[in-house]
């Protein structure tokens, strides 16, 4: 057997004892689930609520997009609670692939987070978010939020196994991931920031991912909305494709390398 799909073997199994765990004990993507109704109620009706009848077609892409980001919290607090519990080090005994537990895991994840841009997708559908493109383009567009949530795990991985406590994972999977959400697109567009959170807006790959959904679901901005302008905006598509594959070729081995030097 090849070492691909002897990994692509193990990481399965792997990812079938971690989906297991999340049916066990649900809470985490109940509680995330949850945070993200919140705040598309909180946006859509309270603070959105002079932004005009488009703005929820315009804040639920947003809203997908922060939650492929969101990922990367499940896969940091994940990977060092099995960390943490002697789960990875009996992993390491096992005569397996060194990549398969980082797959295992960061397939889980993402399918934990298909799971909530499903159930957030019927939360927009119920306060009048609507497909107003055809049904490759809107296929077009879930694929790359499940790509950019894939691309993201595994730097939620590196993180996660670069700490030593279950309590700074936590600390360190969220102290990026809300400035990354917020200097964005995903709320509101960029031309209202202020320099130099302007500049970071029009370059973040948050942003290419929602303006890209955001043209594949027809989903148009609020008439008042400045037009974005500049080369990633022009090339969003391309630009968040070139920025997973950057992700992935950087993480990929980096995670992989840190798994197959942790001490026993």
């Amino acid at each position: 057997m090849s070492s691909i799909s002897q990994a692509a073997r193990s990481g399965s199994i792997i990812t079938g004892r971690n989906l297991l765990h999340i049916w066990r004990e649900p809470g985490a993507l109940i509680s995330h689930l949850c945070t993200s109704i919140m705040f598309v109620v909180l946006f859509a009706f309270v603070i959105g609520g002079g932004l005009g009848a488009l703005y929820p077609e315009y804040l639920i892409p947003g809203m997908l997009g922060q939650n492929a980001v969101f990922v990367n919290i499940y896969t940091t607090v994940g990977i060092a609670y099995d960390m943490e519990k002697g789960i990875v080090d009996r992993f390491r005994s096992l005569p397996i692939s060194r990549a398969a537990v980082i797959i295992g895991r960061t397939s889980s994840d993402l399918a934990a987070t298909a799971m909530n841009i499903a159930l957030l997708s019927l939360c927009g559908l119920a306060i009048g978010w609507r497909i107003r493109s055809d049904f490759l383009s809107a296929v077009a567009a879930y694929g790359l939020l499940l790509l950019f949530a894939f691309a993201i795990s595994w730097v939620g991985a590196y993180i996660g196994l670069r700490c030593k406590r279950l309590e700074s994972a936590q600390s360190l999977g969220i102290m990026w991931v809300f400035p990354f959400t917020f200097i964005s697109s995903a709320l509101v567009g960029s031309q209202y920031m202020i320099q130099p959170f302007k500049a970071l807006a029009e370059w973040s790959p948050l942003t290419a991912l929602c303006d890209t959904i955001r043209d594949l679901f027809g989903n148009p901005a609020p008439k008042d909305f400045p037009e974005a302008t500049g080369w990633a905006a022009q090339h969003s598509a391309l630009y968040l494709v070139l920025w997973c594959v950057a992700l992935l070729a950087v993480f990929v081995p980096l995670t992989t390398r840190r798994y197959r030097t942790l001490s026993g």
